[in-house]
């Protein structure tokens, strides 16, 4: 508890990031990534394996970028230094560890950006949802655009952010949570599908609760209804162990990872 108040104290992050919770969110994922760190590890070398395979196969090789960058547990990032001569990095919210890990990187790049398309709405800056990608996803260098486990956790903050409002945000009114959190997925998706760089994409598809027996308890849509074509790759990943979310149920999560999307 003490370390996660340190961390929020020290994190650097915009006033919006930390008032809408995402500062929050995110040294609540450092801490539960700590916890499960065994459980996690066979998910985070899937989705490392993934990217890999889509820079082997990268034939434009100046820029990449990476969305959702987090902790960088699940991003080859040496890889990536050493394939491409810059790197930039996109998050709402950028770690400590993270800023440590790329200080002595001078190819790699910090770039805080909301990529929901909610943020601007939800603080009153914007009148409408608007997702959208940082313009460097679309510069003609940028060879490779990575979207790492990013789509399933775009809609969470800020669907629950209207479903707890008593006043409609925009348009939108607390009964529109799963209309929302479609368009912020589809959203992300359509801005990808504009790309000319090759697009690597990663997510989570949906989550199950097994208790001790292994009987399905509950299933929840990640994409709020948005189909995906086959992936590359698909794995399972244990989310929160026995004991991490219940005490007698765990949290699995299906994933899909793509290292051509639009192949």
């Amino acid at each position: 508890m003490l370390l996660d108040l340190l961390r929020y104290v020290a994190t650097p992050a915009p006033a919006a990031q930390r008032r809408l919770g995402y500062l929050r969110d995110s040294i609540w994922l450092q801490s539960r990534a700590r916890r499960c760190r065994a459980a996690w590890a066979p998910h985070l070398a899937a989705s490392r394996a993934v990217i890999k395979e889509a820079i082997r196969t990268c034939e434009r090789r100046e820029t990449a970028v990476v969305l959702g960058s987090g902790l960088l547990d699940d991003v080859p990032l040496d890889e990536l230094r050493k394939h491409f001569r810059r790197v930039v990095l996109v998050d709402a919210v950028h770690p400590l560890a993270t800023r440590r890990a790329v200080r002595d990187c001078p190819n790699v790049e910090l770039l805080t950006q909301d990529l929901s398309g909610a943020m601007a709405l939800l603080t009153g800056a914007a009148p409408e949802l608007d997702p959208r990608l940082p313009p460097v996803c679309a510069e003609g260098e940028t060879g490779l655009v990575i979207s790492a486990n990013l789509l399933s956790q775009l809609p969470i903050r800020p669907v629950a952010r209207l479903e707890g409002s008593r006043r409609p945000i925009g348009t939108w009114t607390r009964d529109d949570g799963d209309a929302f959190g479609r368009r912020i997925v589809e959203g992300h998706l359509t801005a990808l599908a504009a790309l000319s760089a090759k697009v690597c994409l990663l997510t989570d598809l949906d989550e199950e609760e097994a208790d001790r027996e292994g009987r399905v308890q509950a299933r929840h849509d990640l994409l709020y209804g948005v189909r995906l074509a086959k992936p590359d790759r698909s794995w399972i990943w244990e989310l929160a162990p026995f004991g991490e979310a219940a005490r007698g149920r765990r949290l699995l999560h299906r994933v899909a990872g793509f290292w051509d999307w639009r192949a």
